[in-house]
């Protein structure tokens, strides 16, 4: 049985999902979901321990009954407390959560007060006003789920880049293997580095002979064969997921992984410039008079058009071509050019790891800093501190970093902006920190001008450094909360506030757009991984990628300057 650690995840999720719409005991909650993001994250594959014998007991939240549980998952592929779980709540029920606005708790809520078990019982409660006495469901939320019943399903699924890219990644591993096969890459939103995708586009270059489709189509996780040929087989995995794979001769791999790359739009902008010089581009390659010019390697394709090499993530139409021509495309951002972390969260709160754990882990990376930004106390699903217990850590951080050696750990704290624009705590506890990380965690329903009136107030207070996870949004689950961002963003370039680009899986925010109006702005962008773990240290990279799509270079980041010049720039606008 092949089950990955991402399934064992998805069904932790799942039954957190599913206790919560049943408003079983929070804890019980949150140790689902925080062993599906351990076990997501995990470096060793679960089925490879299970097969060792390994005492799983000893990976940091789980316990023995999770345990037991992740054995079942690994031999049989199912768990039966899910399955019972699921015999409990109706798949109505379920399906509830894919509307916009419907958490499991809105869920719960709802089934508890007004017995609503499915959409049209919803939309008729909706109707008749019925929505309107439950407290949480204000105007902008009604008016959401009016908009969200009244669409059809979407029958297209698109996945988050963080569970989608590993899939393709492996596959294309497993396909490199085959005979004849000289290159295979993915190809597609996937390589674009977008933060959701639909489906996984592989392109592969062979030699005559080679059994590639074969060994494509055999694959353990194929579901359904949707179409078999020598160029191009279409496969749906076990989990959802379709895959495209297109094999060329490798004398046509780079026009060929140049048209499925994408996008659409870039392509087409391209297509109508060769023709006005009398050319003509297309997957096989660029013609001149129906002789071929330019196939074997993408630069190429840019080369004849008198353009230099456009990365993937650039290519959007959003100005790359025009900058290429004039020889101002930008140096993007690289993962090595990251010299620390500046949102990071321990056992002190709700992060899975000390604070001696997740230095080293960060030293361990090559960092010479990590900033540790548990919740205040506004947060209390999070355990949010107070102020007696952030200033026992604060001395913990100090007699911490006389210890450590080649790596500080910085004093800040992920500070709640209160309704009323005022922050969590006050600031004489909050210029004992080095800096403050700012976030909205509630109130999500405000008008775009309600969000901006508090957000700005509090960005007035000299502590506020960093504004985290600008727009609330969570990937397939939430929409991002009404604000006026540009109006941020110039209270950002007026007060010397940097955005920050969660690189959560199912944050990525701010997004690419934003990314490139902070730029333009002269603002400065924070990646973070918002780390709760030692694991989650490693999601710099899919910040990263979504940075690069916003055109952001190493000096538009801060976390790539050095130690002094960071805290310089964090505590500017305390001094």
């Amino acid at each position: 049985m092949n089950v990955a650690n991402r399934d064992i995840a998805a069904v932790f999720n799942e039954i957190a999902e599913l206790l919560d719409i049943e408003g079983a005991n929070p804890f019980r909650i949150r140790a689902y979901r925080n062993a599906a993001r351990v076990i997501f994250s995990y470096p060793k594959e679960m089925k490879n321990l299970v097969e060792e014998g390994f005492d799983l007991t000893t990976i940091r939240t789980i316990g023995n009954d999770l345990s037991q549980k992740i054995i079942e998952i690994v031999k049989t592929g199912e768990l039966s407390f899910l399955n019972n779980l699921k015999h409990r709540v109706s798949p109505e029920l379920e399906e509830l959560l894919k509307i916009p606005g419907i958490g499991p708790k809105r869920v719960h809520l709802l089934h508890e007060l007004l017995g609503i078990n499915s959409a049209s019982e919803l939309k008729a409660a909706l109707e008749n006003g019925k929505l309107n006495q439950i407290a949480g469901f204000g105007p902008k939320l009604l008016e959401a789920l009016r908009a969200a019943l009244g669409q059809k399903p979407s029958k297209t699924k698109r996945y988050r880049l963080y569970d989608i890219r590993p899939v393709a990644q492996q596959i294309a591993a497993f396909l490199c293997d085959a005979k004849e096969t000289v290159r295979v890459e993915i190809a597609g939103s996937i390589r674009r580095q977008r933060d959701t995708a639909k489906d996984i586009d592989l392109v592969a270059a062979c030699k005559k002979n080679s059994d590639i489709m074969e060994r494509f189509i055999g694959m353990d996780d194929v579901e359904a064969i949707l179409m078999r040929g020598s160029t191009r087989s279409s496969i749906v995995l076990r989990n959802g997921m379709h895959v495209d794979l297109r094999v060329v001769p490798p004398r046509m791999f780079g026009a060929t992984l140049h048209h499925f790359t994408g996008s659409k739009e870039h392509n087409i902008a391209l297509r109508m410039m060769a023709s006005k010089k009398g050319m003509k581009i297309n997957e096989y390659g660029v013609f001149k008079e129906d002789i071929l010019i330019a196939s074997d390697t993408e630069a190429d394709i840019y080369q004849v058009l008198g353009m230099p090499y456009i990365l993937p993530e650039l290519r959007e139409n959003r100005g790359e071509i025009e900058a290429a021509l004039e020889n101002r495309l930008p140096s993007l951002v690289e993962l090595r050019q990251i010299r620390g972390d500046l949102h990071a969260h321990t056992v002190y709160t709700d992060g899975t790891n000390t604070l001696k754990e997740m230095a080293l882990a960060a030293h361990a990376r090559g960092y010479e800093y990590l900033a540790i930004t548990d919740h205040t106390q506004h947060l209390r699903i999070a355990h949010g501190l107070g102020e007696a217990k952030l200033l026992e850590q604060i001395g913990a951080i100090d007699r911490l970093n006389a210890d450590l050696e080649e790596i500080t750990l910085l004093k800040s704290a992920e500070v709640d902006i209160l309704a009323d624009g005022t922050l969590d705590l006050p600031d004489s506890v909050l210029k004992q920190l080095d800096f403050a990380v700012c976030a909205v965690h509630y109130r999500f329903n405000l008008s775009a001008k309600e969000q901006t009136r508090r957000i700005l107030k509090a960005m007035e207070n000299p502590c506020f450094s960093i504004f985290a996870h600008p727009t609330g949004r969570l990937l397939g689950l939430r929409e991002p909360y009404e604000l006026d961002m540009e109006a941020i963003i110039r209270s950002c370039a007026d007060r010397g506030i940097i955005l920050e680009l969660n690189a959560q899986p199912d944050r990525l925010d701010i997004h690419d757009i934003h990314c490139r109006m902070a730029k333009e702005a002269g603002v400065k962008v924070a990646i973070s991984t918002d780390a709760h773990s030692t694991a989650d240290l490693g999601l710099m990279e899919l910040g990263i990628g979504q940075a690069r799509r916003g055109w952001l270079e190493k000096e538009d980041v801060i976390n790539t300057f050095g130690l002094e010049e960071v805290i310089k720039l964090l505590r500017r606008r305390q001094h």
